[in-house]
């Protein structure tokens, strides 16, 4: 197993590569130490986005977003060998005596030890679990998309695809008052979930119509067909899956058009239009942990927990072919 080892004042830090199709690789570097300006956290936990690192680890991200989709603080380069991740949690211990000793959350790879400036970590408020704040990447992905839709009170609102961004998305539109909010999901075992945020769950085929929003984030063309088929007249699609260089087969026969149905992406890479011009990437991220205080129910989301030495064996299994569940978290050592 390899171990971390401090050499003067250079500290050996360990991080996750994709090194290869389906290969993960635990790799060691050295880490300076932080300059002025800068802050040396040690992870607590990191979170496992399924949909975008599936989409790494399997080499699935075409040629034409390679640039656009470089994470902050990623090295390498797409497709391999690349350090990617953006959801880790931990402690600064050196360099910023303003959060010294504080839980902070940062977009950052999978890593024990990372320096980064001091204006890309977000304090993670009293009473947030380290393990709740891997969620914050999400969270912001799920709030610009309620931007994005111009979703508000009363609405009749349903979310196809009741993974992590779904769930998350069902439980912003349930705190919307008066809203009418539904999770559709094929595994009926999200139902307890979905309820304990506050939205009703139905299977696809007893997914209501007539919406006025329609949420998809299933990653399947089944799931956005289901959408297009949820939304009323003159309703709006917003869809939040990313298929990588698959390509995905939409029915737009039938009533699509004369039903006047809206279909808009939503990508977190940039602060919705309706936001834009008061909102910064800065504001949006301290607003989603700031949301992450109010929803304790969310810990139900954070399902796995896979200690630092075992990952690169582990997320082979997590990340390929078949692997379910809700968000995988890594614990290093210590938390």
């Amino acid at each position: 197993m390899m171990t971390r080892r401090s050499t003067g004042k250079t500290r050996i830090a360990r991080s996750l590569w994709y090194a290869a199709k389906g290969a993960v690789e635990l790799r060691l570097a050295p880490l300076a130490r932080p300059k002025p300006g800068e802050a040396l956290v040690r992870t607590l936990f990191s979170g496992i986005s399924r949909g975008t690192e599936r989409l790494v680890f399997s080499g699935a991200i075409g040629q034409s977003e390679w640039e656009r989709m470089r994470g902050p603080n990623q090295e390498g380069a797409f497709p391999f060998p690349v350090k990617y991740g953006y959801c880790a949690t931990g402690v600064v211990e050196e360099g910023s005596p303003e959060l010294m000793g504080r839980t902070v959350f940062c977009l950052h790879p999978h890593q024990d030890f990372f320096v980064v400036p001091v204006g890309a970590l977000v304090p993670v408020p009293d009473g947030v679990p380290a393990r709740r704040a891997t969620l914050a990447a999400n969270m912001e992905t799920a709030l610009n998309a309620l931007w994005d839709a111009g979703a508000g009170p009363g609405d009749r609102i349903v979310v196809v695809g009741a993974g992590v961004l779904g769930l998350l998305v069902a439980a912003l539109a349930a705190r919307l008052p008066a809203a009418e909010v539904t999770a559709v999901d094929i595994d009926q075992g999200r139902r307890p979930v979905v309820q304990s945020l506050g939205a009703q769950f139905a299977s696809p085929k007893q997914a209501p119509g007539e919406a006025d929003i329609v949420f998809h984030a299933s990653v399947t063309a089944a799931g956005l067909n289901t959408a297009i088929n949820c939304a009323g007249f003159e309703g709006t699609i917003v869809e939040m899956s990313w298929y990588g260089d698959k390509p995905v087969q939409v029915d737009l026969g039938g009533a699509f058009h004369s039903r006047r149905l809206k279909l808009v992406s939503s990508q977190v890479g940039h602060v919705s239009p309706s936001r834009r011009p008061r909102w910064s990437h800065r504001r949006r991220v301290e607003a989603a942990v700031a949301l992450l205080a109010a929803m304790p129910a969310l810990d139900a989301l954070v399902a796995e927990e896979i200690a630092f030495e075992d990952a690169a064996r582990e997320l082979p299994r997590i990340l390929g072919p078949g692997g379910q569940g809700l968000a995988p978290v890594i614990r290093y050592p210590k938390a």
